[in-house]
């Protein structure tokens, strides 16, 4: 479950003072200052992955630094990963320094000395997910990561956005998952962001064969996600856009309990059955909703459909409308006698 706190019910002259002690505490000793600290407002959260963490903050504009007497009081040898979902960080560390925008991934060593802003006067507080991986997690050599510290990493193409959709999912979530759940996501968010920052250091060739090959496969359901509604999707479709072949792809889906083409029917069939079962979506013809998911016509569709969930499109729809209203369950179960 996410931990969450907020500054909403402490005194404003405290707020500040709470929020510095809270980050110290949970992220990494550090100086904070704001120009505005009596009107100072801030909201945390963490999640534990396993080995890792993952914290989510929201505060008014302020200067972080990380000095090197705070390195010396405390260290928790470290490397940070965070994924900016509002507002704009500035950031300068070990000679690097730049300025990452909302969807920009932002990556840092807490023992290194370094020196964050987020820039006053832009009317919207920042908002950061941050990864907390302990050394061990990322298997690149530190003098290659070097190169990217402090540097903005557009979260938009290729591993940096497989990264920032699955850290975006954590925050919506990441509370539904049972304890082994959130751990293999540890393990997951761990290959990601080692496959993130190996791509773009140009040195994917470092990393352990297995992670690589887990890496890929996400990047593969992310592609999948993203284009569930072309009906040309298929593994031949999927195995070019990877520079795979078809084979290759079926190996990779070996052992997961589905192959390719079950797993893009069954994401196609839940994006239906959730259309289906959307009030706001009651006068949507079922063939054009059908359409909207890749589904090459009404017969194929309601034959999958009624296979999966033993009731036709209609007969679902009419269901979860009943369900939906006032005295649904009384109204459903009418239907399905």
């Amino acid at each position: 479950m996410w931990t969450v706190v907020s500054s909403e019910g402490l005194p404003a002259d405290e707020r500040f003072d709470w929020f510095s002690d809270l980050v110290s505490r949970e992220v990494m000793p550090t100086a904070i200052s704001s120009e505005q600290p009596g009107s100072f407002r801030a909201e945390a959260a963490a999640l534990g992955l396993g080995d890792l963490h993952v914290s989510r903050l929201a505060y008014a504009p302020l200067r972080s630094r990380r000095t090197p007497a705070l390195i010396r009081r405390s260290d928790p040898e470290q490397y940070q990963l965070a994924w900016v979902a509002a507002g704009a960080m500035g950031m300068s560390q070990h000679g690097n320094d730049g300025l990452a925008g909302v969807g920009d991934l932002v990556f840092w060593d807490t023992s290194k000395p370094s020196d964050a802003v987020s820039p006053a006067g832009s009317g919207q507080d920042q908002q950061l997910v941050i990864l907390q991986l302990p050394r061990s997690a990322l298997p690149v050599r530190p003098r290659l990561l070097e190169r990217l510290l402090a540097r903005p990493i557009p979260g938009g193409t290729g591993m940096a956005a497989v990264l920032s959709s699955f850290m975006r999912s954590l925050v919506g979530h990441g509370d539904q998952c049972a304890p082994a759940q959130l751990r293999h996501l540890g393990a997951v968010a761990a290959d990601l962001a080692a496959a993130c920052l190996a791509e773009h250091l140009d040195a994917e060739e470092h990393l352990p064969a297995e992670i690589r090959k887990r890496a890929l496969l996400q990047r593969i359901h992310a592609f999948i996600e993203h284009n569930l509604g072309d009906p040309q999707l298929d593994p031949g479709a999927v195995a070019a856009r990877h520079n795979i072949s078809v084979r290759t792809l079926h190996q990779l889906f070996q052992g997961l309990g589905e192959g390719v083409n079950a797993r893009i029917r069954r994401r196609r069939l839940e994006q239906c059955r959730a259309d289906l079962a959307r009030p706001g979506s009651a006068r949507v013809p079922v063939h054009l909703i059908a359409a909207r998911w890749g589904f090459s016509g009404p017969a194929v569709f309601s034959r999958s459909f009624r296979e999966a969930y033993g009731l036709s499109p209609t007969e679902f729809r009419a269901l979860s409308l009943a369900c939906a209203r006032p005295g649904g369950a009384r109204a459903a179960g009418d239907l399905v006698r």
